[in-house]
């Protein structure tokens, strides 16, 4: 899995809200900034849609450069209708979309090089009736109240594989990131090390422990030689 693609994931679970928000988060890597991101989230014709756009910058954008755009469209339950990732990453180019049939209970995955107008993988999938992509799964941890020490299951699709997704509530926090200090509830969310995605890592995502419920941390740990990856929330704003 492509480091740029598991950043999106990471955020992608780690936000949506019911009204319009937009997220704005500092990338850092080995202790420097290795890009941004904004992630935004608002009411469409089908119910909702999110769209992330993933930027890399300074001296990894020298080294790499990233420039992916991921959208997602759900329903008014937040069940998954269609997702789409284009990601243009160094010198390659390539184009990802599921879609979710809730009622056939099947998710049609393609992944596209755009270069060669070649498919690298085309594959169906069974689903539940009702399955959640990555932001549709989290809007239903951001609206629950989980006990520290205790901890849910969410259907969760990437169009590879469809499980049940665990986070589990940690512990309490102090968190200071640029948008400020926050009181937070440190989530674990297992879906790595072959439960959603085959990379072995560590999620941890920070919720503020409020009404807003709102993301202002995320890292993952991941074998050498990639290391830690630290998302911390700079800006957001009402959309």
């Amino acid at each position: 899995m492509r480091i740029s693609s598991l950043i999106l994931a990471v955020l992608l679970f780690a936000t949506a809200c019911a009204g319009g928000e937009s997220f704005q988060y500092a990338v850092e890597w080995r202790l420097i900034q290795a890009g941004d991101a904004v992630l935004s989230w608002q009411a469409s014709g089908t119910g909702y849609q999110a769209r992330l756009q993933l930027r890399s910058a300074g001296l990894v954008s020298m080294l790499y450069t990233v420039n992916d755009l991921y959208v997602a469209d759900v329903n008014e339950d937040l069940c998954a209708i269609r997702a789409t990732l284009s990601a243009q990453e160094g010198s390659r180019s390539r184009e990802t979309r599921v879609t979710f049939d809730g009622e056939r209970r099947k998710a049609g995955y393609v992944e596209r090089d755009l270069k060669k107008n070649a498919d690298l993988d085309r594959r169906e999938i069974d689903i539940p009736p009702c399955v959640h992509e990555i932001v549709g799964a989290l809007y239903r941890l951001r609206s629950m109240r989980v006990p520290v020490g205790k901890s849910v299951e969410i259907p969760i699709s990437n169009g590879k594989k469809s499980v049940m997704g665990r986070v589990e509530a940690q512990q309490q926090e102090d968190v200071e990131t640029p948008a400020g200090r926050f009181k937070t509830i440190r989530y674990e969310a297992y879906l790595f090390n072959d439960v959603l995605y085959h990379r072995g890592a560590r999620l941890h995502v920070w919720l503020t422990d409020d009404e807003r419920r709102m993301p202002v941390q995320i890292r993952v740990r991941l074998q050498f030689p990639v290391g830690t990856i630290t998302l911390q929330l700079v800006k957001v704003e009402a959309t």
